[in-house]
């Protein structure tokens, strides 16, 4: 099975567990990475291409709405996650994606058994979940000054509208 001749990126656990399962049997390395990616920043693309840099298939365990909500409070995501899984499948470097509700991914690592996992170096090694079904762990240096948290605080501050010539100005573009 060729993965690029595979069109549809977002599936369910039992579909691309027979992926996973398939692609092994040929050979195949599978790298596993996960998160929010709530606003897509650099130092996402970063992430995303040094995981798929380890193997050769890359699947991305996408938070879903209610697991960002559990780990983030009720004002996130930002973004839906059928928007944010679109926006991720047009990356050239993600292969499939998944949804997990839980706060975790373990249960999804646990399950599909994939040969890496790909976490940002932000995370230590006795702390990075589902490490413990897999062949090796790679930590990918983060980019300075990018963070979804960091975006969304510097929006706040640059459009807080704090006096009413502000709010003019806002409201004008």
């Amino acid at each position: 099975m060729k993965i690029d001749a595979l069109k549809k990126k977002v599936l369910n656990r039992k579909t691309i567990k027979k992926i996973v399962e398939r692609l092994k049997k040929e050979g195949k390395k599978i790298i596993f990475t996960n998160g929010c990616f709530d606003i897509l920043h650099p130092g996402h693309i970063k992430l995303l291409k040094e995981a798929k840099k380890r193997g050769d298939c890359l699947i991305v365990g996408l938070n879903s709405d209610k697991s960002i909500k559990k780990i983030k409070g009720k004002k996130r995501p930002i973004l839906e996650e059928n928007a944010r899984a679109k926006i991720l499948s047009a990356i050239e470097y993600v292969d499939f994606i998944v949804f997990f509700d839980e706060k975790t991914p373990y249960k999804l690592i646990k399950y599909l058994r994939p040969n890496f996992l790909v976490k940002g170096a932000d995370w230590g090694k006795k702390e990075i979940i589902g490490k413990e079904f897999v062949e090796k762990v790679y930590r990918v240096t983060l980019l300075k000054n990018f963070s979804t948290t960091s975006i969304i605080n510097h929006i706040l501050k640059k459009f807080s509208c704090k006096n009413e010539k502000r709010k003019k100005s806002l409201s004008n573009n």
